[in-house]
């Protein structure tokens, strides 16, 4: 990366981030303690795929994340340090994954051997005892995987190790397209090192070790104010950047319902295929960057039907996976909100479903929304080390969870390197009180 003040010269710039998700968020806080900083927001609410909504049922209303839900201290080291410093308080979380198939009746969880079995003809099957023995000859494979030099895809070592059909589409697929939110077919082409990375980073190749995972008491939306506060007056909402125009002496900023503006350098905080739609005028290498990352549309209901979870409550898990019996591409994943986010025993049964929206009780519908996730291919996972190659060289730095696996960590650690190339970092999150 290019060092702003190279780039930009010394002294106080004026700035401009556009996008509000965790990245755009805290490189404006970062930022804003030396820095002029105007934020643009396309929607009328911060926060990006942090969102929290209010639902009333009855007499009752319950705050409900809809996006970003879980963390743990092990995965998400600057985030769990971000929340402490604004005073957000946290809970233990129970993160638990099942799987349901509509055409054959299976359906199982693996936190326990009593989940495990919560289908007590599971006990009778030959196929889900072939499918933990894979599970645990997986485990073992992994690590010589990640040791390769070469670069294959989750499929082709999946067929080198021939291993079963029952752990691939009940196991191994299914919880893979409910991690990333991916189309199962595309999984399969994620390179496999990056696939592996991500499950020994998490504890998931291994039975015991693994993440305590916590959630934000209330809801995410928790952290949104206070990482706020000290630009809060400076952030524009339902101010779509319609193009992003390098000049000789800075970027203008183009928006809906707002006038244009010059700043002396412009953070480029969303998707990147948004990045590259709004950039008036992109590089050969910022092209190739952005385009490398292609994202997939889901589907979201935030509804109180639990004919969307396992037929068992026993099998019932924090993230549900369906197989539905007709085939589609796209992943059908039920998150239990109860599970996720402690709620209280009195309270409905709160789900969250990605992709199987014909089966959900419309009288049961709270909210729908469609939220995009990238879709990591090898030429996506390659682009990303391209990344310092073009951040700050024109005047514009990018930064986002797509650079590196999707989630709010990946999105924080985008943001700090952005920061450091200005010369800050989280011990300047509290920089504006001592200004004060």
């Amino acid at each position: 990366m290019t060092p702003a003040a190279v780039v930009l010269g010394a002294g106080r710039k004026r700035i401009c981030v556009i996008g509000t998700g965790i990245a755009g968020l805290l490189a404006a806080r970062l930022l804003s303690s030396r820095h002029d900083v105007t934020v643009y927001e396309q929607d009328d609410r911060l926060g990006g795929h942090t969102h929290t909504v209010d639902v009333t049922v009855g007499a009752n209303s319950w705050a409900i994340d809809t996006g970003f839900i879980v963390h743990n201290e092990r995965n998400y080291p600057n985030l769990v340090r971000i929340l402490a410093h604004l005073g957000v308080v946290t809970q233990p979380t129970r993160m638990s994954f099942s799987m349901r198939c509509e055409r054959t009746g299976l359906e199982y969880c693996g936190s326990s051997l009593n989940q495990m079995f919560a289908q007590r003809s599971n006990l009778l099957r030959p196929s889900f005892y072939g499918m933990l023995l894979d599970i645990m000859r997986f485990h073992r494979d992994a690590q010589r995987v990640l040791q390769r030099t070469d670069e294959p895809s989750l499929r082709e070592v999946l067929a080198e190790g021939r291993y079963g059909a029952a752990f691939i589409e009940r196991y191994l697929v299914p919880m893979g397209a409910a991690i990333w939110s991916a189309d199962p077919a595309q999984l399969r082409t994620m390179p496999a090192r990056f696939f592996l990375q991500f499950f020994h980073n998490h504890g998931m190749l291994q039975i015991r070790g693994r993440p305590l995972w916590r959630t934000v008491r209330g809801g995410s939306r928790a952290y949104l104010g206070p990482l706020t506060a000290p630009f809060a007056g400076k952030v524009r909402l339902s101010a779509k950047v319609t193009a992003l125009r390098r000049t000789g002496g800075g970027v203008r900023v183009e928006a809906h319902g707002q006038p244009a503006q010059q700043f002396d350098g412009a953070i480029v905080a969303t998707h990147s295929d948004q990045a590259l739609s709004l950039l008036a005028d992109p590089s050969e290498a910022e092209r190739s960057l952005l385009a490398a990352v292609s994202y997939q549309e889901n589907e979201v209901v935030l509804h109180t039907d639990e004919r969307l979870l396992p037929r068992r409550r026993r099998a019932w898990a924090g993230w549900n996976y369906l197989l539905p019996s007709t085939s589609q591409d796209r992943v059908a994943v039920t998150y239990c909100m109860n599970l996720l986010q402690d709620l209280p025993p009195a309270a409905p049964t709160f789900c969250v479903t990605l992709n199987h929206s014909a089966a959900i009780d419309p009288s049961k519908v709270l909210r729908r929304f469609r939220y995009h996730h990238p879709v990591f291919t090898s030429g996506a996972v390659a682009a990303q080390q391209r990344l310092p190659m073009v951040n700050g060289v024109a005047r514009v730095w990018f930064c986002g969870a797509w650079c590196g696996y999707g989630f709010h960590e990946d999105g924080v650690v985008s943001a700090l390197k952005v920061a450091h190339d200005f010369g800050l970092s989280l011990d300047d999150l509290g920089a504006h009180g001592r200004q004060s």
